[in-house]
């Protein structure tokens, strides 16, 4: 059943291994669970899924596998004699147990008590409920839905939802992705405690304390960022600001420029002044060196022409196509990838994403956590 299951999670895209699933079998052989459904996803899960953005996957595939199965446990137990359950409870019991059980009248005494209390428990609580509705009206509704939701499978739940790694992400998630473009060395003033040297020298020197002090570990990595401003962008705005914040605190070596739909001879600064204070395209080629790694982020919406004629740009007459800046600027840097904000299932149908991925490449990758995990993976290779 576990092959199966195995192959599963597998078609949903969860990453697991043959490892894993023997190491879930091995602890299946040690009964550390047993006949409990909650208590084998929990461990299944913890066996099986290595990073919780695959939570959600797994959960689906879980319930997908096992659907029925409770539903099927119940029907079992209905099919099961009553006779059959008692001599098997009977059988659990000491002497003793046993002693007591006939005092009271017999087993059959005891179920019809315990039948009469749990009645008088459901009618004390329906009773309470109905009071409690003209009191406290929807506060009381949201508890029982709170109790309800709290007896639901725990798969069902879906805690982990916002985990998966093909959402949209907010600044805290992109930080986190953008850090796998790193190059970490100590570089500036001696400002950190080096408690393992501290240590060292102090014991060396028979207990005297001397404090060692060392440059902080900075990510030396060099970035030239340049964003798509205007147009069919203004919709991608908000995510956009989020990864320039993310961006700006994880590169110390940043460098932001702004461009609309397609990189022509000039950039900007800032977009307010795009018309008075564009930078040379061409300069910013000899300005910065070759190790800068290149990202552009843009939706690359746009008519086809823009990109391959010349006079393409819609706010400036452009003598070169914007391909032919594109192409110098893949000549200049080893490391250049494109960033689209909009979803990896529209591109097919558009003629200009299809040929900026192409002057890149094909290193256009979709700005979610995935996306920006790929990307930042390849420009460390």
């Amino acid at each position: 059943m576990l092959i199966n299951f195995f192959l599963a999670l597998k078609k949903a895209r969860v990453p697991v291994s043959i490892t894993e699933l023997l190491h879930l079998l091995d602890v299946l052989k040690a009964r550390l669970v047993y006949a409990d459904m909650d208590e084998f996803y929990y461990l299944s899960r913890m066996a099986l899924v290595k990073d919780e953005r695959h939570y959600d996957k797994f959960d689906r595939a879980f319930g997908a596998y096992f659907k029925g199965l409770e539903d099927l446990a119940g029907m079992i137990a209905a099919m099961i004699p009553d006779e059959f359950l008692r001599h098997e409870f009977e059988k659990s019991l000491t002497a003793e147990e046993l002693e007591k059980i006939k005092s009271l009248g017999g087993l059959e005494k005891l179920i019809e008590a315990f039948k009469r209390e749990v009645e008088e428990a459901a009618r004390k609580g329906s009773d309470e409920d109905k009071e409690g509705k003209g009191e406290r009206g929807k506060g009381q509704g949201d508890k029982r839905q709170g109790k309800k939701r709290r007896g639901e499978s725990a798969w069902k739940k879906r805690d982990y939802k916002a985990y998966d790694d093909n959402v949209e992400l907010g600044t805290r998630g992109m930080k986190i992705s953008l850090r796998r473009l790193r190059k970490l060395a100590r570089t500036g003033a001696e400002d950190e405690f080096d408690i393992a040297n501290t240590i060292d020298k102090t014991a060396k020197n028979g207990g005297l304390l001397d404090i060692v002090m060392r440059p902080e570990r900075r990510n030396t990595v060099k970035v030239l960022l340049f964003l798509d401003n205007g147009g069919s962008m203004d919709a991608h705005v908000k995510v956009c600001e989020e990864l320039f914040s993310a961006a700006r605190s994880e590169f110390k070596h940043l460098e932001t420029y702004y461009f609309h739909n397609f990189i022509y001879d000039g950039v900007w600064k800032e977009h307010n002044r795009r018309m008075n204070e564009r930078m040379e395209t061409f300069d910013i080629l000899h300005k910065y060196t070759h190790d800068y790694k290149i990202i552009f982020v843009g939706d690359a919406t746009m008519a086809p022409y823009e990109i391959t004629h010349s006079g393409g740009s819609v706010e400036h007459w452009n003598e070169e196509a914007g391909a032919i800046w594109m192409q110098r600027v893949m000549d200049t840097y080893s490391k250049v990838i494109w960033i689209n904000p909009t979803p990896l299932d529209t591109w097919e149908y558009s003629t200009s994403v299809a040929l900026a991925k192409k002057l890149v490449e094909d290193q256009m990758y979709p700005l979610t956590i995935r996306g920006i995990e790929d990307g930042m993976n390849y420009l460390t290779k």
